[in-house]
């Protein structure tokens, strides 16, 4: 298959990114962080959550971050609602996109949100016919669709089952989750080509973590599968306070190098995204975590 022209890259870092820093961020530095994103380019930015402030203290401040924000015209600005209160909260704020959340594993499932894979679909369905009803974009995560921290590995078919569940539920956009960023790209390949059977390939997104250092080469075997959106955070912000050992998500300097290399467009100011990785990396003081945003980093400080 030939590869796409153009990607888009969903930017996760100021939720997902965030989101189990211990010492909390003033909202400033938060609006700040999402301000920069937008003037990069970014058409996506997931910005908040409308969580318990009780299991995610971090985000407890996402009213706040939403009204201080400066819109940029044409960028989305999504937040996770895991309930209709989440959801009020996060209409109220003004946000473009609604994010839902499943398991493909039956044990990440009941560890994460206390239910089974299809309590969690029913959960959300009212989540989801308000969004569409009040006509926001709704998107929805499958997490763990590489594989588990309880269960090793985690069946293709059920992938493809919450895939399809989440497509006719109306979500604009699917994420398939490496959530604790174990697979290799043999395995995104198989997963991939099986899930764009049954849902169109262009509503689905690869979100992958970088434990084991294989997120760029997933995403490589994601493209070649069909996939033309991918999520990351600057420096490689995140991990998963569920899944033990589970480091960041994909480095968006290392994303943006790839497809820049393979001549793909995305619309995003490069230097720009290394600018705010470090700053970021700095203000929480500690290295960068991206390999390409600090050497060309180094590169133009020599």
């Amino acid at each position: 298959m030939s590869l796409p022209q153009y990607v888009k890259v969903v930017e996760v870092s100021p939720r997902d990114g965030l989101q189990n820093e211990k010492m909390f961020i003033d909202t400033s530095i938060k609006v700040e962080l999402v301000n920069r994103l937008s003037n990069a380019g970014f058409v996506n930015v997931e910005a908040a959550s409308f969580v318990s402030p009780k299991w995610t203290p971090q985000m407890a401040d996402a009213t706040e971050v939403m009204a201080q924000i400066k819109r940029r015209p044409g960028t989305i600005y999504s937040a996770l609602t895991p309930n209709m209160k989440g959801f009020e909260a996060a209409k109220g704020a003004g946000v473009d996109e609604v994010v839902i959340f499943g398991a493909a594993s039956e044990s990440f499932s009941h560890k994460n949100i206390n239910c089974s894979i299809a309590e969690s679909i029913e959960r959300f369905e009212p989540v989801a016919q308000a969004a569409l009803a009040s006509g926001l974009r709704l998107r929805a995560a499958v997490s763990c669709a590489l594989g588990c921290p309880y269960e090793g590995a985690v069946s293709i078919d059920q992938v493809v089952a919450v895939a399809k569940k989440f497509d006719q539920m109306g979500c604009h956009e699917i994420d398939i989750a490496d959530t604790i960023g174990v697979a290799t790209p043999k395995l995104v390949t198989q997963v991939m080509s099986a899930v764009t059977q049954v849902v169109d390939p262009r509503k689905l997104s690869g979100h992958f973590h970088d434990t084991y250092g294989q997120a760029v080469g997933n995403i490589m075997a994601a493209l070649e599968t069909g996939i033309t959106i991918f999520h990351s955070s600057v420096s490689g912000l995140g991990g998963c306070p569920y899944a033990k050992g589970a480091t960041g998500n994909v480095a968006t300097e290392d994303v943006l190098y790839l497809l820049r290399g393979l001549n793909i467009d995305t619309g995003i100011d490069f230097d720009e995204v290394v600018n705010i990785g470090q700053w970021m990396s700095s203000h929480l003081n500690r290295a960068g975590g991206s390999r390409a945003g600090n050497a060309s980093f180094a590169k133009r400080a020599a």
